[in-house]
């Protein structure tokens, strides 16, 4: 190790079936200082993360270069030695929290192995330990919510439960893999201000790996810029973000601006779904009242070839609803409507076939979402035959036709979805939704987990969609700029309550509710100090709406 650096990367190459998918790679990073790694899906910044780590994906090997760690040799520790690294000198925080926690555990429980395990602190001070990093999450009762199962807490609560499990142990080096890609704005800003603070404090050196430049602007001293496991761009983040010299960097800045697509006017009539006095949550429900509330009095339409954006911090009932809607969670109290017919929200078993087909759902993680041990050609041709009852040469027509819709190849029918980019599989993932020729697809948080072309390209083709097949959306998210672009009205949720609905030029530009006004206030900018300047300014002012309570 030289003086000035703590980790060296040079000259890395990683294969996978003798293609190399990291060429000649090189990096290096000050004792505390955070290096991001950024480009599109596929580009080899999670692959390059997890070497430094002396880790490859199945399929995948480190064939060339070194990689050094605090003047280690990574490459050539084995067996306790590296063991012993992984769980001490280097920790790793997914992009997939939902993944990496057992759900038949207390979460608490997980969160305190890596302490137990490795014996850096007694089991006492390990829970101990666990409690403060809740509060450094900016976890909602951050005493007790340990104490909870994965399917209690959002989504967005699990990924930093995922973070306070992977800080536990006070590593030197922290990979985060898209630590924020689940997380609301407004909980965001807290949670890369804890990560900021911590890094500054402790003197953690950071690998930073994301595919949005509003945050890497915000946590990074320096940003590699990657394309086809290629440095493209490797400067400090000011420079960069300012004077990009790459035109792919320049094409990534430019992709990060909000665009408006061009809606369809919205018809007189034809009202596809519509929902009143909807009250869910989770736990038994007594007395129409669940263990523990989520939603309360929501009350939306949503009319043909329309788009109704649903937003709102972590925990603040936007899956649930959605997940009462498709008939994965029962409703306590409320009424629905589905195209005029009676849509039973407490019984999902009472459905007609046609409710079920009329009404699909994309989810967020299509990692989860698809089954690995299926083509997609399998995966695609299930809604087929259950639904149109389509086999044989028919089914696989059309299967090569919904592909086509989602602008896939044919040739990736009979491969499977782990071959595919994070991009691809989220396709896939909307191609099954359309096999079943629906009135309505319910997208919760689709574009999350993909870089911001591809996301991009996404919700273009989402909307190209709705102009063909006469879709309609109910669109989840927290990205205020995907909604602002392809919504024609948006609904803001906040303890499970709306608190404002406006179209989508009106929301952004002159937000009247002052949680709302928080939301649009806590989009990252593209300039390094925003971060502080947005934290400074909460602390100073009111404190009515904070992000995850």
């Amino acid at each position: 190790m030289t003086e000035e650096h703590f980790i060296e990367v040079e000259n890395l190459v990683i294969e996978a079936g003798g293609r190399k998918i990291v060429n000649d790679v090189s990096f290096k990073a000050k004792k505390g200082e955070v290096v991001a790694l950024i480009g599109e899906s596929g580009s080899g910044k999670s692959t390059i993360a997890l070497s430094l780590m002396n880790y490859a994906r199945e399929g995948c090997a480190i064939t060339g270069g070194s990689i050094k760690v605090g003047g280690r040799d990574v490459r050539g520790l084995k067996g306790a030695a590296l063991k012993d690294f992984r769980g001490k000198t280097v920790s790793y925080v997914a992009q997939s929290a939902a993944a990496a926690f057992n759900p038949v555990k207390r979460i608490k429980n997980q969160i305190v192995e890596a302490a137990t395990l490795h014996k850096s602190m007694s089991r006492a001070e390990a829970f101990a330990r666990q409690k403060e990093l809740m509060h450094t999450m900016a976890l909602p009762d951050a005493d007790n919510i340990g104490d909870r199962y994965v399917h209690q807490v959002s989504g967005g609560q699990l990924q930093r439960m995922m973070a306070a499990m992977a800080m536990i142990n006070t590593p030197e080096v922290m990979i985060f893999d898209e630590p924020t890609t689940a997380l609301d704005v407004t909980t965001q800003v807290e949670v890369l201000k804890g990560f900021k603070d911590m890094i500054r404090e402790r003197g953690v050196t950071a690998v930073y790996v994301s595919h949005d430049l509003g945050v890497v602007a915000q946590v990074a001293d320096r940003i590699l810029v990657l394309r086809d496991g290629e440095v493209m761009e490797n400067a400090p983040a000011k420079d960069l973000l300012e004077r990009p010299q790459s035109s792919f960097t320049q094409e990534l800045l430019s992709a990060s601006e909000t665009r408006l697509l061009e809606l369809q006017p919205e018809p007189e009539h034809d009202v596809v779904l519509e929902a009143s006095g909807v009250l869910a949550g989770y736990g038994a429900i007594r007395n129409g009242m669940p263990q523990y509330p989520v939603l309360e009095d929501i009350n939306f339409r949503i009319k043909k070839g329309q788009t109704l954006g649903l937003i709102g911090e972590s925990g603040s009932g936007k899956s649930t609803l959605g997940r009462v809607l498709a008939g994965l969670l029962p409703a306590a109290k409320g009424q629905a409507k589905l195209n005029g017919r009676d849509l039973d929200l407490a019984n999902a078993q009472h459905r007609r076939k046609q409710d079920r087909q009329d009404l699909q759902i994309v989810f967020q993680m299509a990692d989860t979402a698809l089954n690995p041990r299926q083509s997609n050609a399998e995966i695609l041709g299930r809604p087929l035959k259950f639904y149109h009852g389509m086999t044989g040469e028919a089914r696989r027509k059309r299967v090569l036709e919904l592909l086509d819709m989602v602008r896939l190849p044919a040739s990736l029918a009979d491969r499977s979805p782990r071959e595919l980019s994070g991009g691809q599989k989220q396709r896939v993932n909307l191609a099954r939704a359309l096999a079943a020729n629906p009135s309505l697809v319910i997208c919760d948080e689709v574009t999350s987990a993909l870089d911001t072309v591809v996301a991009n390209a996404v919700v273009e083709l989402l909307v190209e969609l709705q102009r063909e097949l006469g879709l309609s959306y109910l669109f989840i998210s927290h990205d205020l700029g995907k909604v602002e672009a392809m919504c024609n009205e948006v609904m803001v949720l906040y303890k499970g309550r709306e608190v404002e609905r406006a179209p989508r030029d009106r929301l952004t530009a002159a937000p009247e509710h002052a949680y709302t006004q928080q939301l649009v206030a806590a989009v990252p900018q593209l300039r390094q100090g925003w971060l502080e300047e947005v934290t400074a300014a909460s602390a100073a002012g009111p404190q009515t709406y904070r992000a995850g309570q």
